[in-house]
């Protein structure tokens, strides 16, 4: 066994035994050649998430598709839809109109519904993408509407910050928006994942209230940005 995969399946073992009881573990895999990935798959990891259609696209063929269960949670433009409609399991990014009616159109040409998280930027930063937190739940109640996506819950990357105390705070906020929201009840709306927490802070995230991670490095270890995107 390589150093890498012997990384990789001890990283696994002491991911899963923190995991707490019904939060998800996804993969981060930007720049992660697919042989490593599918390692992981063999040593227990079933969701993956891709952050680049193109990286996602070359990769395709080479996943373990019977093990892994393939997410997108990068940043997507409404033009690349087309390329991964039929290969996602679901979408973590929506965050405009546009975009949401694109996969809809996209995924009813193929006979689909997909499955998609609203992405909300909860620390309101003009460089990142996402709902503001206040006009979440019109956005979702708009996009509901579209037969050809399911609304499943919320995504978010907090602002970096300098104490854990400030990190959790942000945490704590998105973990209301989707409880709020929950008890909505609105058509079309199954507000059942909270995709919330990375490699440095997934814990804090845990604990409070994510129940889907995305751990990278902390997974696959320092990210080698030699693969195309």
């Amino acid at each position: 066994m390589d150093e890498k995969k012997a990384f990789i399946k001890e990283r696994l073992a002491e991911i899963q035994k923190k995991l707490p009881t019904g939060v998800a573990l996804l993969g981060a895999t930007k720049t992660v050649p697919a042989e490593y990935i599918n390692y992981a798959a063999e040593c227990g990891l079933r969701l993956m998430g891709e952050n680049r259609v193109n990286e996602l696209v070359e990769k395709y063929d080479s996943l373990n598709k019977d093990l892994l269960e393939i997410h997108f949670i990068g940043a997507l433009q409404s033009n690349k839809v087309k390329y991964i409609i039929d290969k996602v399991s679901m979408i973590h990014s929506v965050d405009r109109l546009s975009l949401a009616e694109e996969i809809s159109r996209r995924a009813l040409a193929i006979d689909k519904v997909m499955p998609v998280l609203v992405e909300v930027n909860i620390g309101k930063e003009p460089s990142k993408s996402g709902v503001m937190p206040e006009d979440t739940l019109a956005f979702i109640k708009e996009i509901a509407k579209l037969k050809g996506i399911s609304v499943q819950g919320l995504m978010t990357i907090p602002p970096k910050c300098d104490s854990k105390e400030k990190n959790i705070e942000f945490y704590k906020k998105i973990k209301q928006i989707f409880i709020d929201i929950s008890r909505q009840n609105v058509d079309n709306v199954n507000m059942r994942i909270l995709s919330a927490g990375m490699s440095g802070d997934w814990q804090e995230a845990a604990e409070c209230g994510s129940n889907m991670v995305r751990i990278g490095s902390g997974l696959f270890g320092m990210r080698q940005y030699d693969v195309k995107s």
